[in-house]
């Protein structure tokens, strides 16, 4: 909350000296055209930015794995957002436009750091909620094995369970085909769901079961028909011996 009241307040700083002109008397008339104008709209840009903050920083802090690292990456997305403001295009969507954002300079800043960084499992804004102890114990068993996920499993699984993205806009954030995000997502699903169950891999599709199955046959039938070859030669040589021991003047 602290964050999100301190970047309020400087968006809305922001905003009053881009505005910050002489009114004149015909400005001052055009007020109310322009004020039903603006309403008819929709949510100004800043609005959007702000009613957005929480959000980026629970992405922030799944990213960064540290809440003051996460405050500063979201104020430096806010900054990148607002310097390429001209950028957005009105009615499309705002939220994946930010993320993007958001993702880019995170990268960026790892890049420019030469440090190795993995994305983290969502924070406990994000998957907290009044519980008994077992179920406290289950959420916190479920951000370790977040954790323990591939990082572009971990952020599909993400932005599209916890921030609410359809696939289409998760794969515009992740630079990726629209079937690559949702093999990513069903992915750690089924990985998530088999740890929680105590399995140590996910359960294969039948069609890999399938194709193991007939590559182990053909590998057995191979490995048979080696051994009888094998055998088949040591009766012969056996065979010749004893024609040789009985007939010596063969």
């Amino acid at each position: 909350m602290q964050l999100q009241r301190r970047l309020a307040h400087w968006l809305v700083m922001q905003g009053e000296q881009s505005t910050m002109t002489t009114v004149t008397p015909i400005q001052a008339d055009a007020a109310p055209q322009m004020t039903a104008a603006a309403a008819h709209e929709g949510p100004s840009f800043h609005d959007q930015l702000v009613a957005l903050l929480p959000r980026l920083r629970v992405q922030a802090v799944s990213m960064t794995r540290n809440r003051a690292d996460a405050d500063d990456l979201v104020q430096a997305a806010v900054s990148n957002a607002l310097a390429a403001q001209h950028s957005f295009t009105p009615g499309t969507n705002f939220g994946a436009w930010m993320f993007r954002i958001l993702r880019n300079r995170f990268l960026s800043d790892i890049r420019r750091k030469r440090d190795t960084c993995e994305m983290d499992s969502a924070p406990a804004e994000a998957l907290a909620r009044p519980a008994a102890q077992e179920d406290s114990l289950a959420l916190r068993e479920l951000r370790r094995r977040l954790a323990d996920l591939p990082e572009d499993h971990r952020t599909a699984l993400l932005l599209v369970t916890v921030q609410g993205m359809s696939y289409e806009e998760a794969a515009g954030v992740m630079k990726c085909a629209v079937g690559t995000a949702k093999c990513r997502v069903f992915r750690a699903r089924r990985q998530l769901e088999a740890w929680l169950m105590g399995e140590k891999q996910a359960p294969r599709r039948a069609a890999d079961k399938t194709a193991e199955k007939k590559t182990g046959s053909i590998k057995a039938q191979s490995v048979s028909g080696g051994t009888a070859r094998r055998n088949d030669s040591l009766r012969g040589a056996d065979r010749a011996n004893e024609a040789r021991a009985l007939h010596p003047e063969m």
